[in-house]
């Protein structure tokens, strides 16, 4: 078929699978939806918490665009408050990473798909 529909909330949540469930959901979509090229993630940071790690692409370029909450981004060593329909083009090798305010965030994040171009950072907001 050359088109698919998928409930985003239908998408497995991935944070379970490595043990962030108290921090946040992550689910990725891109196989479901038999995309070959491009990125789709939805992201839903728990209020007051911040992501689990933050991480990089060295190929990929991101845009995120916040669609409920708000809360900061922080790109390097640059924070930034980030609220409803924000949208953050972020380019190849910067370190990212997003904490949720008193309601939590939701955003959307679209780019390529590179399979294996992430680089997790931990501490990134210490």
């Amino acid at each position: 078929m050359d088109y698919v529909i998928k409930n985003l909330r239908d998408v497995d949540d991935m944070a379970p699978k490595f043990g962030f469930e108290t921090v946040q959901e992550a689910r990725f979509p891109w196989r479901d939806l038999g995309a070959e090229r491009t990125g789709l993630a939805l992201i839903r940071v728990k209020p007051g918490q911040r992501q689990a790690f933050a991480h990089r692409h060295e190929e990929a370029e991101e845009i995120y665009v916040v669609i409920g909450g708000n809360g900061r981004i922080k790109l390097d060593d640059d924070v930034q408050n980030v609220r409803p329909l924000d949208a953050i083009r972020i380019a190849p090798g910067v370190a990212r990473s997003v904490e949720a305010g008193p309601d939590g965030i939701e955003y959307l994040a679209f780019g390529p798909h590179h399979e294996g171009d992430a680089e997790m950072i931990q501490d990134f907001w210490d």
